[in-house]
């Protein structure tokens, strides 16, 4: 079984965070780093990890970064900037784990927008529309 690799908070900070800020600005800038809230990106990145009884609840690399992009976008850790920050953290995990995205950054973007307007009462209906959307751009890279 191939070992699918995470992201840390170190990673997201000195890799998406700043890639984000620099790169994906616009108008509307990302505040410090220092002001995220608390413990909220820490669980935006175990939960795709999580485990009962050995049993994954995510298994796959699709559905882990699937879980991953939805609760960075859904779950808010930053003041400003989620869905940048979560379509660069998808690319920084998905780089890791030697895969890519063969799609433009802004079909990326609008389907982040498209995520973050989603109802939350719709989680069970969203996760599988985004592996569904990863599936059909996800490539592999060495």
């Amino acid at each position: 079984m191939i070992r699918i690799r995470g992201l840390t908070v170190i990673e997201v900070e000195y890799i998406a965070f700043s890639l984000a800020r620099e790169m994906l600005t616009f108008n509307e800038p990302i505040p410090e780093f220092t002001t995220r809230f608390p413990n909220m990106l820490e669980s935006c990145l175990a939960v795709p990890f999580q485990s009962f009884g050995r049993k994954h609840f995510y298994p796959t690399l699709i559905k882990k970064a699937a879980m991953l992009f939805y609760l960075m976008i859904k779950n808010h850790p930053f003041q400003n900037g989620n869905k940048r920050i979560a379509v660069t953290a998808l690319l920084v995990f998905l780089h890791k784990n030697f895969k890519w995205l063969t799609v433009s950054p802004l079909a990326l973007y609008k389907f982040s927008v498209f995520i973050a307007d989603s109802p939350a009462s719709d989680k069970d209906k969203i996760v599988p529309m985004i592996e569904k959307f990863l599936r059909a751009f996800l490539v592999e890279y060495r």
